[in-house]
């Protein structure tokens, strides 16, 4: 995909400390406009805390992050969610008891627009405002081949289909970059295919950019533009999926000597 111009997503040297161990550190990460970024590396190279620091679930130490042109220093999580940052988890965190529908509503009440008075005392424009929203989360749930289960408790989907669900709900936020944690973790292979078909129809579809962390190497190296490498929580390599899968450093940091 592009990428030239402006990246959507910047870091700059970033880097966070918990005590006297650096979890992260000099990390310069680019994400472009409509692009699918592969984020891997060893257990313990720091992948999850990258994505922590770009949701601002951790401040980090130093360094600089760029989102959409803006420094986000001092924002909080729900801030930079209603920027455009929506990300899923490794492990699967869906409102196991409420409908798939419900579980999807939940996302476009982020950018709710009626007044607390509207919804207290059920006025008119919450009802309207109440019936878009159910209108936009059936629309979704079409999108991501979900429709059928509407009704369903999301906790007894099949698990291909949560994963899915987890998805759709973060794309009602509208984001315009959106993190992947380990989506294919716990997939047998079709659903690891099918996972690959609907990252890409969701990038293509609602046109936003992609950044995710994987350690099926199919799926990585099958799906990403561009690929960057974390080892100790530096950056060691980045490149084409062709360049990683040929980099002695990237090959000895997964084989060892």
């Amino acid at each position: 995909m592009n990428n030239k111009g402006t990246p959507i997503l910047e870091t700059k040297d970033l880097g966070i400390d918990f005590g006297g161990l650096t979890a992260v550190n000099d990390l310069n990460l680019s994400v472009y406009d409509k692009e699918i970024v592969g984020l891997i590396g060893p257990n313990g190279a720091g992948k999850t805390t990258v994505f922590n620091l770009l949701t601002k679930v951790y401040t980090p130490s130093r360094g600089t992050i760029i989102f959409d042109g803006k420094d986000t220093a001092g924002k909080s999580v729900v801030e930079i969610n209603k920027a455009g940052i929506a990300r899923t988890f490794q492990n699967i965190r869906l409102f196991d008891k409420l409908t798939v529908l419900d579980n999807v509503r939940t996302g476009y009440h982020n950018n709710i627009r009626y007044s607390p008075l509207s919804a207290v005392f059920r006025l008119p424009g919450y009802y309207a405002k109440e019936r878009e929203i159910e209108g936009k989360s059936r629309e979704l749930l079409e999108i991501m081949e979900l429709g059928e289960y509407a009704d369903f408790t999301a906790g007894n989907l099949p698990y291909g289909a949560q994963r899915r669900l987890e998805i759709a709900r973060a794309m009602a936020t509208d984001p315009k970059l959106l993190l992947l944690d380990e989506p294919a973790a716990g997939m047998n292979p079709q659903e690891t295919d099918d996972l690959m078909r609907m990252i890409r129809f969701v990038r293509d579809h609602f046109g936003i950019a992609v950044l995710l962390i994987e350690h099926d190497m199919q799926l990585v190296m099958g799906i990403c533009e561009r690929i960057t490498v974390l080892n100790y929580g530096m950056m060691l390599a980045e490149g084409t999926p062709a360049e990683i899968q040929a980099n002695p450093e990237v090959i000895k940091a997964y084989l060892g000597d």
